[in-house]
């Protein structure tokens, strides 16, 4: 048993299909003067906050001040206002105000009141890992506000087109980026392995288009998408000038992006109060080679299975296929301790009764991605290769290992310093 130690601050919560949003909006644009239809993202779905509150995690950690929330009193704003102050964001991404902007800051501040509530408590568990990916590749720190209106901030959030996790990953865009997508594991669920995987994501298409709105854009229906709108556009690589021929979700995505940066930063001149978040008590990981169940663990380690379950949203089951290949297990530092004083009778636990069910839950092998102990990348079908840093390596040994240089490697991953961390992914081709 490896016994690899990492801290790990991470908040899961439960997981919920994302309901589909309300009907379509109607907004006026002012360049063909007449009004057009947009949807809204999965994110800003009806049923979003009811189903957060129903969640172990919210439960336990995140309590709402009913008595704020029970004024629905939404004040009124000039255009002039509310241009003003998305004009005081610190922000690199251009976020004009619209008629579309405004409609889904109105959804935010009226109809997802609670939700935005919530989502500000919950805030305070994911907005550092956001932050810290982006970071790592110099994006713009306001993509942090991404999630809001992809999952609402439920890293098990599955999309009716089958995205799923925090980011809506598609699984061909997952195993691209290096996250491992089998019947027992889904690292879209994973809050740090899916933020790093977004970030880079983001930087490639930041490559390709060179503006960030048209980047948001590409996130949401894919480059290809994008690259046609701006041909029917005469060329143009303005999205407001291409909005019209983008697909209607893409069209409500910026305005529903720009609004959930401007509900984030203003929901008190909404009367708005963010949930009260308790701060969740400290995790390990622990990396593990051989097959564990969460019972086994629950019943000895003192720690709930609903907790086990949140606290490792990328299983998908309550298998923890270590056999297949070294696999980590999050739990809160008591647990862990027991875990590691009891050893292998935790395996030997029930095994024979909980284990047999290993046969029928066997993980569909991908031709995509490919791993091992000793270290070898994930590899997708265009080529890419991706390894986790371990404790210890920097960027000469990674490089000696995988038969590169450390320029290279500077150069795929858009480094500019020398600095990595253990169970960081880092490209190697």
């Amino acid at each position: 048993m490896n016994t690899q130690r990492t801290i790990v601050i991470a908040f899961a919560l439960m997981p919920f299909a994302l309901s589909r949003a309300q009907s379509d909006l109607s907004v006026y644009n002012e360049q063909t003067g007449r009004n057009e239809e947009i949807e809204l993202p999965d994110g800003m779905g009806a049923a979003t906050s009811d189903s957060l509150l129903r969640e172990w995690n919210v439960r336990k950690y995140i309590t709402l001040d009913e008595s704020c929330l029970a004024s629905s009193e939404n004040p009124e704003f000039s255009k002039e206002e509310y241009t003003q102050r998305l004009s005081h964001l610190p922000n690199v991404i251009e976020m004009p105000y619209n008629d579309a902007v405004r409609q889904c800051i109105d959804q935010y501040s009226v109809r997802l009141r609670r939700t935005v509530s919530l989502m500000l408590g919950a805030g305070n568990f994911y907005i550092p890992i956001f932050e810290d990916a982006l970071e790592m590749y110099q994006l713009p720190l306001e993509l942090k506000y991404l999630p809001v209106i992809e999952s609402a901030l439920n890293p098990k959030a599955v999309s009716r087109v089958g995205a799923v996790g925090l980011w809506q990953f598609v699984i061909t865009t997952a195993k691209q980026y290096g996250l491992e997508v089998t019947s027992l594991v889904d690292e879209r669920c994973d809050p740090v392995k899916s933020s790093y995987a977004a970030a880079r994501y983001l930087k490639d298409l930041y490559a390709i288009f060179g503006d960030w709105n048209l980047v948001l854009a590409a996130y949401n229906c894919g480059p290809n998408n994008v690259s046609k709108a701006i041909k029917r556009a005469g060329g143009s690589t303005d999205y407001w000038k291409i909005y019209t021929y983008l697909p209607k979700e893409t069209r409500g995505y910026v305005p529903a992006f720009i609004a959930a940066n401007y509900i984030m930063n203003y929901y008190c001149e909404h009367n708005i109060c963010p949930a009260s978040a308790e701060l969740a008590t400290g995790t390990d990981t622990i990396l593990v080679n051989r097959d564990v169940r969460f019972e086994q663990i629950a019943d000895l380690c003192g720690i709930s299975l609903e907790e086990i379950r949140a606290l490792n949203p990328q299983y998908r089951t309550t298998l923890v296929p270590g056999e297949a290949r070294p696999s980590s297990i999050r739990l809160t530092t008591d647990a862990l301790n027991t875990f590691l004083t009891l050893g292998d009778s935790v395996f030997n636990y029930k095994a024979e009764e909980l284990l047999a069910k290993r046969q029928v839950e066997v993980p569909v092998q991908s031709t995509q991605t490919t791993s091992s102990s000793k270290g070898k990348g994930k590899t997708s079908s265009r080529g890419a290769s991706y390894i986790t840093v371990k404790s210890g390596d920097n960027l000469g040994a990674i490089a000696r290992r995988n038969g590169t240089t450390v320029a290279q490697l500077k150069r795929l991953n858009g480094l500019r310093g020398d600095g990595i961390r253990a169970g960081q992914k880092l490209r190697v081709k």
